[in-house]
């Protein structure tokens, strides 16, 4: 974070959704009544202070995060600020110029940001969301300004092509390519549609985005929306993200009043009509034709392609469909050229790509990585790795429909070809980490769930056969599992890719296809031995404490749901197999691996 450039006191506060639920809003309030009252150090009476709202930066696990910018020094951040440690701080950080070392932020979050490029997420953590002037002090619209003056919109096409940006929404189809086919659509009407309906299970990389700087969306579409020649769009955003909702909401309003939406924008010929709807929160809906009948008020069901929406989309239009990191790293193209974008990244891949990432891994959080770097530079550098000395086993990538990459493919690069080579997927930048207490059979089974509860049912080969799949998943994992099983999984799952009406029944399979791929023998050993190696299946394990290993310390006894633990300080653990429920509790917290 750079030095304050004025002589203005400002103290930035973490509002995306994770600091809002940790309090944010009350410490804002904290230090406006501090910054107010008559009991403030002397520097704060003598200089302007300013309390500002910012979205999420990433390490939400440490909210509620605040940065002190004092004139001509670096930014200093606290984690984990409730309201009552505010007085405190501006008495000595801000008054006596020490920061409270107690509560700064620690080397873990430095390093969480050394090795990203934050490019598209730049300003999020700067910017205040809800303030258009905040973002145009930052260098926003100038974009937009720099295409209706200077560029025709053959030209923003080229320079898109060039830069090689690919659709961020999972696909990775060429962004430039895909406005080219609906330009030369033929029609007066157009409509172009922002798909910020993010279902994938832990990931909020479009919502942060949305959230925190909304504003770069809205000119993105604006870029996109001159140079396919259409006047009127759609953000598509799940109503189960109020905060996006209303942050939206202003700035459309705000941005229309500001002459950047509307009629003749810019004093140009150019207009831009923009709407916000509100998705009910169906997974499938994520696939853009069933996202585009959810627009026009049906229920959201995939439709038969071709004819591709860039033909005849919403209302029979042409249009055309991007995510909401797509067109957020339109602005910075434009202003920067094709040229520089293209130093970023691989051959392929150009660009940063933005993560969700969680699971087993100590720092978890939102993060923008250059394409090209390897999976395990993304765990071990950026997340810090796995906790509890346990080892890595696998990593989920690309969401529900992803796949479970093992430890021997951790020197994969993060680009689309290599991810899907191994048979995972970039998806919209999901990231599970697992280590050796993960089931691979249960964690297919979970997503697979998910993904056949999702399923909107209208073909046969998603609706009937993943419910197949999921039924011989759940006899496995309870030791019930057949001679052929496996066999009869692979065919299944091949089946069900090939002929699924739309993406999420051609790539649900993935999870299982990947787990029996690189974790075969876990399948074999559920089927065959009865047991589970990862000692995760109930109807396959019964919990023991190994007494060499049991440092006596009670942890395994604090957190049993059912008092199912017996222990006396100085003494080992036992657990009574009778009201073990087989929770797991005990084991995913024991930190010396006492429990098997």
């Amino acid at each position: 974070m750079s030095a304050v450039k004025s002589d203005i006191i400002e103290v930035h506060i973490c509002t995306g959704t994770a600091g809002v639920a940790s309090g944010a809003y009350e410490v804002m309030d904290a230090f406006n009544e501090v910054f107010k009252s008559k009991n403030v150090p002397a520097i704060v009476k003598e200089r302007e202070c300013k309390v500002k709202q910012t979205g999420c930066r990433g390490l939400c696990e440490r909210d509620v995060l605040v940065d002190i910018y004092l004139p001509g020094e670096e930014a200093a951040t606290y984690e984990h600020v409730t309201p009552d440690m505010v007085q405190t701080i501006v008495d000595e950080h801000i008054g006596e110029g020490e920061p409270v070392k107690k509560w700064a932020a620690k080397k873990s979050y430095y390093d969480f940001y050394r090795l990203q490029k934050r490019y598209v997420l730049k300003d999020c953590g700067v910017v205040d969301p809800e303030d258009i002037d905040d973002y145009i002090q930052l260098g926003g619209y100038e974009a937009i300004k720099k295409v209706v003056n200077e560029m025709s919109p053959e030209d923003v096409i080229e320079e898109v092509k060039k830069a090689n940006l690919r659709g961020r929404g999972g696909g990775g189809f060429p962004s430039g390519l895909k406005w080219t086919f609906c330009r030369k659509s033929p029609g007066d009407h157009k409509y172009l549609v922002c798909n910020a309906d993010e279902g994938d299970p832990g990931a909020f990389m479009d919502r942060s985005i949305i959230e925190g700087n909304p504003h770069d969306v809205i000119e993105g579409m604006l870029i996109a929306a001159y140079a396919i020649g259409c006047n009127e769009g759609y953000i598509y955003c799940r109503a189960e993200y109020p905060l996006a909702i209303a942050r939206v909401k202003k700035a459309l309003r705000v941005a229309e009043e500001r002459g950047y939406l509307g009629d003749n924008i810019l004093g140009t010929n150019f207009s831009f009509k923009l709407h916000l709807k509100e998705g009910a929160g169906a997974f499938v809906c994520g696939e853009e034709t069933a996202l585009l009948a959810s627009i026009e008020g049906e229920r959201g069901m995939p439709r038969p392609r071709p004819p591709f929406p860039a033909v005849k989309g919403l209302w029979q239009k042409p249009t055309n469909v991007n995510n909401v990191e797509t067109f957020a790293n339109l602005p910075m193209i434009i202003l920067n050229g094709a040229d520089w974008y293209t130093t970023i990244g691989t051959e392929k891949s150009k660009g940063t790509k933005i993560f969700a990432l969680s699971g087993k891994v100590k720092s978890t959080g939102l993060v923008e990585v250059p394409m090209g770097i390897t999976v395990k530079e993304l765990i071990y550098d950026v997340g810090g790795g796995i906790p509890k000395k346990r080892k890595f086993k696998a990593v989920q990538m690309g969401g529900p429909s992803g796949g479970c990459l093992p430890e021997d493919l951790l020197d994969t690069p993060i680009d689309y070809d290599s991810l899907t080579a191994a048979g995972a997927m970039m998806g919209s930048g999901g990231v599970v980490v697992m280590d050796e207490t993960n089931c691979m059979v249960n964690i297919a089974k979970f997503f697979l769930t998910f993904t056949q509860r999702e399923s909107c049912g209208k073909c046969i080969p998603c609706r009937v056969g993943t419910k197949t799949m999921l039924d011989i998943l759940e006899r496995i994992s309870d030791g019930k599992g057949r001679e052929g099983d496996i066999e009869l999984l692979e065919s299944l799952a091949e089946d069900i890719k090939v002929s699924s009406l739309c993406g999420l029944g051609q790539t649900a399979p993935n999870p299982v296809l990947t787990t029996i791929r690189y974790f075969r023998d876990e399948y074999e050993a559920h089927i065959y031995d009865q047991k589970c190696p990862a000692r995760e299946c109930p109807e396959l394990i019964e919990f023991v404490v190994i007494d060499e290993k049991c440092k006596k310390c009670g942890i395994c006894y604090k957190v049993c749901p059912v008092d199912a633990i017996s222990w006396e300080k100085g003494k080992v653990a036992y657990i009574d197999k009778d009201k073990c429920v087989k929770c797991r509790e005990c084991i995913v917290n024991c930190p010396f691996n006492a429990i098997d």
